[in-house]
């Protein structure tokens, strides 16, 4: 397994400085926070910029805000002409333009521009939402439970009420409406979202530009890239007609100017509880690194057999490989003594203050030891919940979700899994049916490797191992399931889901393919985990996280942030750049310093320019500005989000961090320390469309010319 090392270990020592003391006093502590809209950080914001934004201001850069979501994964993006013109990072796009992709035109690898509307690639399964209403539900939900006694019952009866909720607010064709859980169950409020599934690809970089200097530039400054891809979202046949977009500041960003990120970050683990951070420590996160480590192994063994599997492989190989490294710092700032040390201090100092009341003493104070008790049973299952599945492969992963709806479909909507409701089934189906190619090699080389990997991580009797392999070897078992499956022909999934529930469920459980045979024999199995997972930790943690987060908000009110969960937020910070061991690192780079990078390497790979860049040098003004950094909190799902000033122009497109930010997973990062978002400059983007891609009708449409 390839290793990384965190630059500067003493330097990780001294970011706990900067952590804050108490969670809720955020305030305290400068550009921290993934706020949520409904609690922007006015007061913050006025007493650190005399930036007070207007309704308006917080509206329009809400709509102007996008969630890009496909398979469970995805990123942000953003509104930039009236016309559904979007904007994201290449890197969020990559999935895409690789499915849009074949042997004989690769478009990750050489780009793409559509200079008319007609020549738009509508992509396989790209969904687009914007969220156009929230409302507050905590009462409906909480209420549901409250005199119940068993975490059992609580759970289903907060269940139904979620269901029934969503089920309400359902609406017109195009709306999709989630119950969305803030605080850790502190509060829960109802999301309504527009959703977009006519989208198309109007424009990417190669690969190479949007990811120059490869995994050993990642996740570091300076920064070289033109991380940028256009899509546009379609209704009825027609561009969308989008009234909230940004537009574009005229010079970008400058040193020491405020700066806010709209986005939709993944996931943050900041209120987390001792005990729960350390089973991320000691078993979670060595568990995950060792699932991605296999599977980014098995793309990178099959994409040695030749240019075509490199380039099926590459996606979900570079994708892993940016994982991999997030979390190695991650962990890494789990496993330093004094940063864990402050999240106990922090826990402490919370459960000192509630044993100061006898009322809260008796109404929270057993949330802590019940959830410690809960996580203490959950390293004898790890293993066999992370490696019990078939998600390695698109096509395992395919299988699964179609016996699972099978056998989901036919429930009333509030006993279903939560990804089989009525409200999340558009969806579903949407990835269901893509038509991007399935590789059928590709698919048996990394399901070969999963199983084989599952096999000796469990053993041989394992009830998972001995369900999918039914005595034979993993390569003999994935290679009959795969190699006469008809899942990758989009027609036959469509028969599979024809008809109504009765129907749809007839159709998959009479189905003799072998893939689905394969998911048939496995599902119990996944089945009964799931459910010692919902009873033994999910089910009790969720209504102990409740009773924490009621503590924090008597303790602190509600002067703090939730953990992020791929839902709207808003961040802020400043532009600037910082000292790093003993030397200053600028807040921008120019394309003076790609060109340099290029040579100084003799363009030997990853330092390699492509062809466009090389024969359009004496074109590109190189004192443009390239890359920037600046201080705003933001984690993975921030990708592509957009970056403005205070007029709500856009300056910039968010695309990575540093180094130094890794760890913020768990913990805020002061900006004192170093810690940085990285973006493409806006002027970088208006450069090289005009002077490197001959992209001039899509920049008069950027600056509504």
């Amino acid at each position: 397994m390839k290793k990384y090392i965190i630059k500067s270990a003493p330097f990780i020592l001294t970011i706990t400085m900067g952590i804050v003391l108490l969670p809720g006093l955020t305030g305290t502590f400068a550009d921290e926070g993934m706020w949520t809209f409904d609690n922007p950080p006015l007061k913050q914001w006025k007493e650190r910029y005399n930036f007070e934004p207007s309704k308006d201001w917080l509206d329009h850069s809400r709509l102007s805000t996008v969630r890009l979501s496909e398979g469970g994964g995805g990123g942000t993006g953003c509104f930039v002409s009236p016309d559904g013109l979007v904007m994201t990072n290449q890197h969020v796009g990559r999935s895409q333009v690789s499915k849009l992709s074949t042997g004989g035109r690769d478009l990750v690898r050489d780009g793409f521009y559509a200079d008319t509307r007609e020549g738009e690639l509508r992509c396989t399964d790209l969904e687009i939402n914007v969220l156009i209403a929230y409302e507050n539900v905590t009462d409906r939900v909480q209420n549901s439970v409250k005199a119940v006694a068993s975490d059992k019952e609580a759970a289903a009866l907060r269940k139904s009420a979620i269901t029934e909720i969503e089920k309400t607010a359902a609406g017109e064709p195009g709306i999709k409406a989630e119950v969305v859980t803030l605080y850790n169950g502190g509060e829960y409020w109802l999301y309504r979202f527009k959703r977009y599934t006519d989208v198309r690809l109007v424009f990417s970089v190669e690969e190479q530009a949007a990811y120059f200097g490869g995994d050993y530039d990642n996740f570091t400054y300076p920064r070289y890239c033109l991380d940028i891809t256009f899509f546009r979202v379609y209704e009825n046949g027609s561009p969308a007609r989008t009234d909230h977009y940004l537009k574009w500041s005229e010079n970008g960003p400058v040193e020491g100017e405020l700066v806010i990120v709209p986005g939709f970050p993944g996931s943050t683990a900041r209120l987390l509880t001792a005990a729960q951070l350390k089973y991320q420590r000691d078993t979670g996160n060595p568990l995950q690194m060792q699932v991605w480590s296999s599977r980014r192994d098995a793309l990178k063994k099959y994409a040695e057999r030749g240019p075509e599997q490199a380039r099926q492989a590459s996606p979900l190989r570079l994708s892993l490989e940016n994982s991999i490294k997030r979390l190695i710092g991650q962990q890494a700032g789990l496993e330093n003594p004094r940063i864990f040390q402050k999240k106990e201090a922090d826990e402490e100092s919370l459960r000192k203050q509630i044993a100061s009341r006898a009322d809260w003493q008796k109404e929270y104070s057993d949330a802590w030891p019940v959830i410690e008790r809960a996580y203490n049973s959950l390293p004898a299952m790890a293993k066999r919940i992370s490696f019990s599945n078939l998600t390695a492969s698109r096509l395992g992963t395919m299988a699964s979700n179609f016996v699972r709806l099978g056998e989901e479909i036919t429930r009333p909507n509030g006993e279903r899994y939560e990804e089989f409701r009525d409200n999340r089934l558009d969806s579903l189906k949407l990835s269901m049916l893509s038509k991007a190619p399935i590789y059928p090699e590709l698919e048996m080389a990394v399901l070969t490797s999963w199983l084989e990997e599952a096999s000796k991580a469990l053993g041989g009797d394992d009830p998972f191992v001995r369900a999918v392999l039914g005595g034979k070897s993993p390569a003999e078992a994935v290679k009959s399931a795969v190699s006469s499956s008809r899942l990758p022909d989009p027609a036959y999934r469509q028969s599979l889901l024809n008809g109504g529930p009765d129907q749809i469920a007839r159709s998959i459980s009479q189905s003799d393919d072998p893939m689905l045979d394969m998911a048939r024999r496995i599902e119990p199995v996944i089945r009964r985990l799931r459910a010692w997972q919902e009873e033994n930790i999910q089910n009790i943690e969720t209504r102990a996280n409740e009773k924490i987060a009621r503590a924090r908000f008597a303790v602190y009110g509600k002067n703090l942030y939730p953990d992020a969960n791929f839902n709207l937020r808003i961040t802020y910070g400043t532009v600037a750049g910082y000292e790093e061991d003993t030397t200053l690192v600028p807040y921008r780079t120019t394309f003076y310093g790609l060109y340099d990078r290029a040579i100084s390497f003799g363009e030997k790979a990853p330092y390699h320019l492509p062809a466009r860049f090389k024969e359009r040098r004496e074109k590109v003004n190189l004192q443009t500005p390239l890359d920037f950094v600046y201080s705003a909190d933001t984690i993975g799902g921030n990708s592509g989000s957009p970056v403005i000033n205070r007029r709500g122009e856009l300056v910039g497109i968010n695309f990575d961090s540093n180094i130094q930010k890794l760890p913020n997973r768990y913990l805020y990062i002061d900006e004192n320390e170093g810690a940085r978002a990285v973006g493409v400059h806006r002027s970088a983007i208006i450069e090289a469309l005009n002077n490197v891609y001959g992209a001039g009708l899509l920049v008069r449409e950027l600056l509504g010319r």
